[in-house]
């Protein structure tokens, strides 16, 4: 089994219920995210993938959240508020809907609302 690493960050706000005083205020959180991808084999070139091709699709899924009210994304105004579990959710989901190779998978989503606090997604296989 091999495995790559990536890291990369956005800004956004949220607003969290029922979690503690402070996070029900409307706040922000520089995230940072680091996402692992995994598979048993390597290509031609003696890779699993090329590093670009992942960094350009975890660009495109950080479009989508960079300086956004997170609470208004569909994703999240539905019953998955904007945690920082259900970030490493929605990024798992659709960074391996853009992955186009069976082998590879999104082995697993860290994201850090701040220096010492993070939650890690690891989706089923």
């Amino acid at each position: 089994m091999f495995e790559l690493k990536v890291k990369t960050h956005f800004a956004a706000a949220h607003q969290l219920k029922m979690v503690g005083e402070k996070c029900e205020n409307l706040h922000g959180h520089n995230w940072k995210i680091e996402i692992c991808i995994s598979g048993e084999k390597l290509n031609k070139a003696g890779v699993l993938v090329d590093f670009g091709i992942i960094k350009q699709h975890l660009s495109a899924v950080m479009l989508t959240l960079d300086h956004k009210f997170l609470n208004e994304l569909e994703f999240f105004a539905q019953d998955n508020p904007p945690s920082s579990e259900n970030i490493a959710v929605y990024i798992a989901n659709k960074l391996q809907a853009l992955i186009d190779d069976q082998d590879i998978r999104v082995s697993s989503v860290t994201a850090y609302e701040s220096e010492n606090a993070a939650a890690t997604y690891m989706p089923p296989t």
